[in-house]
This record gives structure tokens, C-alpha cells and sequence, in this order.
């Protein structure tokens, strides 16, 4: 059976601890690798690895690091379609959704060879007499990134490109569910110039975390995954002195007003509720109706989501795949008939899917739960599933209270032809990012990814400038130099001395 082990110092390293974990193709349901899972010795090599490396790579210029920045760029665009395949194949997703993965990633990677102008400093003269400050921005050191299952390429590219050209080396802790896409990324970087040390990739669970979060030599961890998760590691890794940034879970809102363009929303409530089979931070889970237009909506919603092709993500014709894993599908059909149980109407149940020819896959079909209470189990939690609930109110008032409410505040979404009512959504609403029409309010790279409450652990969202300022630290340095006119007696410079 085929291994993946650990990326250090520039090569590939056969783990030693003795312990692998199964990584299985979703869409049959059958181990066809297995992962190295770290060791705390192993841990350690990476991080050294990544220490040593600092110590050229921390000076090095910034036209040396940029220029292996466009090299990897160009790599990346080459090998888009082999970097999905791997995310088809132990993901699960379709390959439209993970080519649409990949190019998110390279967005910031392109955000990364621009990275000259974002590091510039500033500079005040004259503040006081022949007195200067200036105010420069310098890398961390060691950081290292712990990524999820859901985007195995387009997370960890989100946070190595970006500290990298700052002057950071890196460890990559990825999934084990899929980790030959981020083995990938690493392999290319390589080759793109990227000296030996700078991205490490170490494979691991729990051990593998702890290690990195309580590792002397790492400045700073970066992170996206669970919102229990997210808070442990944030609590963790700020008890041992690092700067982190602790992305947690979400259930994403979106509010229909009664003259919105119901085919529209129900459009964009399809692709973001049931799009990358639901297993997405950003999915809308929860669409928020206003009384007058939810029964036309939710016949609208119905009537598109039967049309969805389920299959293998290698099937071209396939627009949803199976889930990451059978426990996984488990919990997520466990929400759909405990729904069901709490009083809310189920339009579409989706739990007995399956597909012909590939049945012992992880399949589940769409779901679709009408008249939820803010009460039940499938509002309150993050399913990451294909099951979107509809809740139903009178007002906008009413609505936006209702997803205040909530202890998540990732994204968010209004669909409405009033653009009154859609900037006070904007200044209104208790979320990081708003979408006005627009179901997943992902920024573009040079914008920054994050939410609020439950949502973000941590100061710093990720990429964009708040990626900047969390891979940096600021310095500010006040000189005073002597005019040369007045210096001592026998040394000429060539300046008058009649002041």
C-alpha cells in the first residue's frame, strides 16, 4: 500500500513512529494509502528543519523570495489538474469543485509575489530636531499551519505563500483524512527554488498538533477547522507564548426580503447550502425567510435541488460527491432525521442515497428542512453537510435578531432589490464577512478571510493585510545623527561651518 510521509528540509522522510492512519477514497469507501502520523521526535526534525532554514531565508531579499514566488506561481497553474485529481481522489469532491480550490489558493500565491509593496515601511523626518522614525516590519521566525480536511490545497495555501514571503519559514500540519495534495504543494515549491527548510510538511494527529503548539522554536500558528478545536488551540498556543490565528466553525445565515429575486436566491441557496457536498465553512446552512415569499422559496430550493447530479467526483457529469468519510455521513443523516423528530417538515431527506456501482461509498443525498426552530440540533450545530434549514420570520427585524442570536459569526448573506435595506444589513449584522446578493462572501485574496464571535480566535484574520501583519512584527526605530557641519575639528567633509 502507498505511504505518504513527511516533506523535511527539502526531501522526503519515511515517518518512524510506527503509527499510520488509513486515508480511503470517499467514493468507494476503500484505504487505498495510509499516512505516516508523526512522532514528538519527528516534530521536532521538522522544526529544526525550519530553524535552520530561517537563518538565510529571514535575510534573504525580497527580489530572491518573490522570484521563487513567480516560479511557483507558473508550477502551480501547470499541475492544476493533478493537484485536483488528488483532491478527488481522497476528498471526495468533484474536480470542477477542486480546480475551483486550486485557483483560489493561487490567489494568494499571486497575493504573495506582490508582497514588495505590502511590506514597506514608513518614514516621519523631523519630528524633532535631526530626529527621524521609521516603522519596518520583520518575519516571525518558525510558524507553522494546521489545516482541514475540506480544502486540502486551497487552506494551506492561504498561509504558507504569504508567510513565506515575508521572510517565515513553515511547517504544514495538514489533514490526515487527504494529505498527498499538500505533499504536492511542497514538492512544487521545491522546484520552483524554494531553498531546503523553508515548507516543511509533517503528517500527525494529536501528538503532531500539541508538538507545534507547545514548541519553543514556532512563533506563531495559524489555523482552520472546528470551533472546539479552534478555541484549543488558540487557548494552547497562546498559553505558550505564540501568536495565533484559530479560524473556528460557522453556520452561515442568508436573509431573503420579500422583493428579492426569489429564482436568484434560490440559485445561489443551492450552490452555497449543497455545493463541495456541504463541507465548507462558508456554506450557507440556514436560509432565513421572510414570511410572504418562504413557501414560493422553498419550492423554488426544492424544485433545483432534485436536479443535482450525485456521483464520483471523477464521473465529469457529477456535481456533488460523497462525503469525507462513513462516520461522517453518519452524523451528518443523524441531523436530518433528529430534525424531523424536533418538528421541523422535511421537504427533501436525503439520508437513504446512494449510488449504483459505487455502494459501499460515503453518499448522502441533499436534505432540505423547512420550519426549523432556532431550537433544534440542526440549527444549532455545525452539520458540514449537505442539509440546509429554512427559518422562517415576519420582518427583516425579526431576521437579522434571529442571526445575531447566533454564536457564530462567519459569513452571511442578504438577497434583496433595496439597496437601503442592504446597507443596514451591512452595518447591522454580527458576522466578519456580508454578502449583498451574493451567497458565499468569500473575499478575493487581497482582501482578508475571517469572522467574529465563535467564529475567530485570535486578533488577525487570514491572508490579504491582515495575513501580513500577522506573519510580521513591527519595529520602530528613532534616530538622530549630528549635522556634519558640526563634526569635530580636522575632519572635512565639505559643508560650510557659518551656522
Amino acid at each position: 500500500m502507498k505511504t505518504v510521509n513527511h516533506w523535511i528540509g527539502g526531501k522526503t522522510v519515511e515517518g518512524t513512529s510506527g503509527n499510520h492512519g488509513p486515508v480511503t477514497d470517499p467514493a468507494t469507501g476503500a484505504v487505498t494509502t495510509q499516512v505516516a502520523l508523526a512522532s514528538t521526535e519527528e516534530v521536532d526534525a521538522a522544526v529544526a528543519a525550519a530553524k535552520t532554514a530561517y537563518g538565510t531565508w529571514g535575510t534573504s531579499s525580497l527580489s530572491a523570495r518573490t522570484a521563487v514566488l513567480f516560479r511557483y506561481r507558473a508550477l502551480l497553474d501547470a499541475h492544476r489538474d493533478e493537484i485536483a485529481a488528488l483532491i478527488t481522489a481522497e476528498h471526495g469532491k468533484v474536480h470542477s469543485d477542486a480546480l475551483g480550490e486550486v485557483a483560489r489558493g493561487l490567489e494568494i500565491v499571486e497575493l504573495a509575489c506582490g508582497i514588495t509593496t505590502q511590506l514597506k515601511g514608513e518614514l516621519s523626518t523631523q519630528v524633532s530636531s535631526r530626529v527621524d522614525v521609521s516603522s519596518i516590519r520583520q518575519p516571525l521566525g518558525v510558524v507553522a499551519g494546521i489545516t482541514p480536511f475540506n480544502f486540502p490545497a486551497m487552506v494551506p495555501m492561504w498561509m504558507f505563500p504569504l508567510a513565506i514571503a515575508c521572510g517565515n519559514t513553515f511547517v504544514l500540519k495538514p489533514s490526515e483524512k487527504d494529505p498527498s495534495a499538500a505533499n504536492l504543494l511542497a514538492e512544487l515549491a521545491a522546484e520552483a527554488g524554494l531553498p531546503d527548510g523553508v515548507l516543511n510538511v509533517l503528517h500527525g494527529d494529536k501528538v503532531a498538533v500539541d508538538g507545534l503548539l507547545t514548541h519553543p522554536d514556532v512563533a506563531a500558528v495559524s489555523f482552520v477547522g472546528s470551533t472546539p478545536i479552534a478555541r484549543y488551540i488558540h487557548a494552547t498556543a497562546s498559553a505558550n507564548g505564540k501568536r495565533v490565528q484559530a479560524l473556528g466553525g460557522a453556520k452561515n445565515h442568508m436573509l431573503v426580503l420579500p422583493d428579492a429575486d426569489l429564482d436568484a436566491a434560490a440559485d445561489a441557496a443551492v450552490s452555497a447550502a449543497y455545493g463541495s457536498a456541504g463541507e465548507r465553512c462558508m456554506a450557507i446552512s440556514a436560509v432565513v425567510a421572510v414570511s410572504s415569499v418562504a413557501d414560493e422559496l422553498v419550492a423554488k430550493i426544492r424544485e433545483r435541488a432534485e436536479k443535482i447530479k450525485i456521483g464520483p467526483g471523477t464521473d465529469p457529469t457529477s456535481e456533488m460527491g460523497p462525503l469525507i468519510t462513513a462516520a461522517h455521513r453518519d452524523k451528518v443523516a443523524s441531523y436530518v432525521t433528529g430534525a424531523a423528530a424536533q418538528g421541523a417538515d422535511v421537504v427533501l431527506d436525503g439520508t437513504g442515497h446512494t449510488v449504483e456501482g459505487f455502494e459501499d461509498g460515503h453518499w448522502i443525498g441533499l436534505s432540505l428542512l423547512d420550519n426549523v426552530s432556532t431550537e433544534s440540533d440542526a440549527y444549532r450545530d455545525e452539520i458540514f453537510g449537505p442539509v440546509l434549514c429554512v427559518l422562517r420570520v415576519e420582518t427583516y427585524e425579526d431576521g437579522v435578531a434571529l442571526m445575531n442570536a447566533s454564536p457564530f459569526g462567519n459569513g452571511t448573506a442578504i438577497f434583496t432589490r433595496d439597496g437601503g435595506a442592504a446597507r443596514r444589513f451591512q452595518l447591522e449584522i454580527e458576522a466578519g464577512m456580508v454578502g449583498v446578493n451574493v451567497p458565499i462572501p468569500v473575499p478575493v485574496g487581497y482582501h482578508s478571510f475571517g469572522g467574529w464571535k465563535d467564529s475567530l480566535f485570535g486578533d488577525h484574520h487570514v491572508y490579504g493585510n491582515d495575513g501580513v501583519h500577522f506573519y510580521t512584527r513591527g519595529k520602530v526605530v528613532t534616530t538622530r545623527w549630528p549635522d556634519p557641519a558640526d563634526a569635530p575639528a580636522g575632519v572635512d567633509l565639505g559643508f560650510p561651518r557659518n551656522h
